[in-house]
């Protein structure tokens, strides 16, 4: 660093100034001294408070300036008075017209501010642009003749330059009349003078011509009425019209709609078709436009638009009401005869016009919608929305209406009955729904679709359990190629089956009836024929415990008992009718036992084994009593001798077998005269 250097005491300068003027910057509050009339007020403290005007954190100058002066604040918001109908950016840019910091004898409301506001001088201020016209003598005056201080540099402490003056004469002149008038001043006077006096003449009110020329002033200015002339206008009244005289026979949309289109109150609307001049309001040259009769509420479109006025409105009427009604578009029947008999004068449409179910312009074809229709008691839905009208709502006498009213809206009265009666009886358990008894199955759509929740045990009484639940539908009701007569393809079970009469009527017996018999049970716990024994899901399962005995008559006792079914009943190929065990062979013991008799105890084709033999139990154990049983008592010697030396073994081919029948029965049969046996001499068969 060179000290010696004059640049470096130059560089050293130069910062010195620019910190000391920093420095006494530091110490300013403002920019110059306030006006006389802001150092009046404490809370800016002679300057020293400049957010008072400037704003500080959360607000702004133009907030602070008009939280204190909340008149020109009124203005703005209303939109009245000079700030009122500035411009809002201009006017919220306070200091741009009203500056400070020029000391105390400076006027914040100068030359400036009239000049930024768009007035050249303070005596061309127009005062029409806060509502008041100033003419005549008005004109002559000085501004300070109306605003005191209008000139003054600094305003007096509780005074306003322009504002706070009154437009009312009273309060600038005093009243000659001493409150005697009500009226206001410029109702006889104007701004030239009080000594020029003017009356608006009574035609300004109303024209007393015609009509009214001939009425005297207390006709209508009685001394008891509110306008009596002794009043002398208090209260002030407004000016009467027509209708404070004359009641008005129109409605009040037709006064209204008539005063809209005429741009009139509704007081003053009678002059839109009758003239002051006239003596009556019935004259012939009256002429209501298209417009006004559409303020009627009735507008002149198709098809009305070429009817003639003498058409609806009939002169031979004296009376206003007969002859203009007040009809609406709507009011078909006041004009037109009912084509459908009156049957709508109850009902869903009981009191409504023709245009419910009809366009305003032409009667056919109708505008009768589904919706409409499901005001109805009967709801268009499905194949019903696509059927001509005419399909069910028919002329039933060639003189008679269409019918509506009263048409049968159930299935069963236009569709004939597929089921030909078969449901009839369950029609009465059911509950009423709409569209009648086939609605608890079938939808509008088409009868071959069934609702969810249709329960063939109720309506059909055979319920569908086990493998009938498990069959397509078509395994009972057969479909047939071509529908029939009423649009069934879905065949009924009597047509497959004839009669239901319990299982045997689908299913083919397999016991060929043996379980008909009459010594069997009909019904065993409320089941009946095949169900007593079998379920529904399979014929193979038994329906508890079988009891041989009751259902066959064959007990299964002793050796019988410990046999397995098929024993008796030989499995075979499963038949046509879902058997795969063959019936029993018989009965009897010789169907299913060998005879080692050789047939020579069978009666009438049958051998009774169980007139010898003790039962099931053993072949071996004998009942036998030769004595009853036999044609030869045994006595005597004969008792005490051997079976066999009676009944001898035979043999036939490779069979061998006892003889007991024929067995001879006289002596010399089995003693002979020489000793001999017959036997020997006679070879028995």
């Amino acid at each position: 660093m060179n000290l010696r250097n004059p640049r470096f005491w130059i560089m050293v300068a130069s910062t010195a100034i620019v910190l000391l003027v920093g420095v006494v910057d530091m110490t300013r509050t403002s920019p110059g001294p306030l006006s006389l009339v802001h150092q009046r007020e404490p809370r800016i403290d002679g300057g020293r408070s400049c957010s008072e005007c400037h704003g500080g954190w959360t607000s702004t100058m133009t907030e602070s300036c008009l939280d204190c002066h909340r008149d020109i604040a009124a203005q703005t918001e209303s939109g009245h008075g000079l700030h009122g109908i500035l411009d809002r950016t201009e006017v919220a840019r306070c200091a741009t017209c009203h500056s400070d910091h020029h000391g105390e004898g400076f006027a914040l409301v100068g030359l400036q501010s009239f000049m930024r506001a768009g007035i050249r001088t303070p005596d061309a201020f127009d005062h029409s642009l806060v509502g008041y016209v100033m003419a005549g003598r008005h004109l002559e005056l000085g501004c300070t003749e109306c605003h005191e201080q209008a000139d003054a540099i600094v305003l007096p402490e509780g005074h306003k330059r322009y504002l706070g003056l009154k437009r009312d004469c009273s309060s600038c002149h005093t009243d000659p009349h001493e409150g005697g008038m009500d009226r206001s001043c410029t109702e006889c006077h104007d701004q030239t003078g009080f000594d020029a006096v003017s009356f608006v003449p009574h035609d300004a009110h109303l024209f007393l011509g015609d009509g009214h020329e001939e009425l005297g002033c207390r006709t209508c200015h009685a001394v008891t009425d509110a306008h009596a002339l002794e009043r002398n206008g208090r209260p002030r009244l407004p000016p009467r019209t027509c209708q404070d005289c004359h009641a008005s026979p129109h409605d009040d949309e037709f006064t209204r709609g008539t005063a809209r289109l005429a741009a009139m109150s509704v007081s003053e609307s009678c002059i839109t078709c009758h003239e002051k001049e006239h003596r009556s309001f019935r004259e012939k040259g009256i002429v209501v436009t298209r417009e006004q009769h559409a303020a009627s509420g009735f507008p002149l479109d198709a098809p009305h638009q070429e009817v003639k006025c003498s058409t609806c409105h009939l002169p031979a009427d004296p009376l206003f009401e007969a002859r203009y009604p007040g009809r609406s578009p709507s009011s078909c029947s006041v004009c037109h005869t009912d084509p459908h008999g009156e049957q709508f004068e109850s009902g869903a449409f009981a009191g409504k016009e023709c245009t419910s179910c009809h366009q305003s312009e032409r009667f056919v074809p109708h505008a009768f919608t589904t919706e409409k229709h499901t005001l109805a008691s009967f709801r268009l839905t499905g194949s019903h929305v696509r059927t001509e009208c005419n399909r069910c709502h028919e002329v039933v006498q060639p003189s008679s209406p269409r019918m509506f009213h009263g048409t049968p809206g159930t299935c069963e009265s236009c569709h004939r009955d597929a089921h030909r009666g078969f449901f009839a009886p369950y029609q009465a358990t059911l509950a009423s729904v709409e569209g009648g008894f086939c609605a608890h199955c079938h939808s509008t759509s088409r009868f071959s679709e069934l609702s969810p929740g249709f329960d063939h045990e109720e309506s059909t009484g055979f319920a569908l359990r086990g493998a009938h639940l498990e069959n397509t539908c078509e395994s009972c009701h057969a479909r047939s190629a071509e529908p029939d007569e009423t649009g069934r393809s879905f065949g009924a079970v009597r047509d497959r089956y004839g009669v239901i009469e319990g299982c045997s009527t689908c299913h083919e017996d397999p016991h060929l009836g043996r379980f008909d018999r009459t010594e069997v049970a009909a019904t065993v716990e409320g089941q009946s024929g095949c169900a007593r024994c079998h379920t529904e899901t399979s014929f193979r399962e038994i329906r508890g415990p079988f009891d041989h005995d009751k259902w066959t008559g064959f007990a299964l006792r002793h050796a019988h008992a410990t046999l397995d079914c098929a024993a008796c009943h030989a499995p075979t190929p499963e038949s046509s009718t879902g058997r795969s065990h063959a019936p029993a062979r018989g009965a009897h013991c010789s169907d299913c036992h060998q005879d080692p008799h050789r047939k020579q105890f069978e009666r009438e084709g049958v051998t009774d084994c169980q007139r010898c033999h003790k039962g099931e139990e053993s072949f071996k154990e004998l009942v036998f009593n030769h004595d009853l049983h036999a044609r030869f008592p045994l006595e005597d010697h004969h008792r005490e001798a051997a079976c066999s030396a009676c009944h001898r073994l035979e043999t036939s081919g490779e069979a061998s077998f006892v003889r007991y029948v024929p067995t001879p029965t006289e002596c010399a049969d089995c003693h002979g005269s020489q000793r001999e046996p017959l036997r020997r001499r006679r070879r028995l068969p």
